[in-house]
């Protein structure tokens, strides 16, 4: 027995077929919406005076998430050998020990 599926995105505006994903930013506030070409068309238009008068404000591509502040890598080291957990001595310290440090 052979399962096949697939998918299809449609548009979001008028369900027609053939849609792609437009992602875009508003006020702070990512949004995503499917749209066909006629709607993508019809987006492009309305926001291209706004765009060409507008600053860009950034080099592209996704905002990165903001670098969580770490607690002392040689502290949990010392915790976790004390715990008999086998960290390296050296580079990134695992998530899970990390976690475990934290919520000791």
């Amino acid at each position: 027995m052979v399962t096949k599926t697939v998918v299809s995105v449609v548009d979001d505006i008028d369900g027609s077929d053939s849609a792609e994903t437009v992602t875009f930013t508003y006020q702070g506030a990512t949004y995503e919406i499917d749209l066909a070409r006629k709607n993508r068309d019809a987006l492009d238009a309305a926001l291209s005076p706004f765009i060409e008068a507008a600053r860009s404000t950034s080099r592209g591509g996704a905002p990165r998430a903001k670098a969580q502040v770490e607690q002392d890598p040689a502290a949990i080291r010392a915790w976790a050998a004390d715990n008999g957990i086998e960290v390296s001595a050296r580079g990134r310290i695992p998530r899970s020990v990390r976690d475990q440090y934290k919520n000791r």
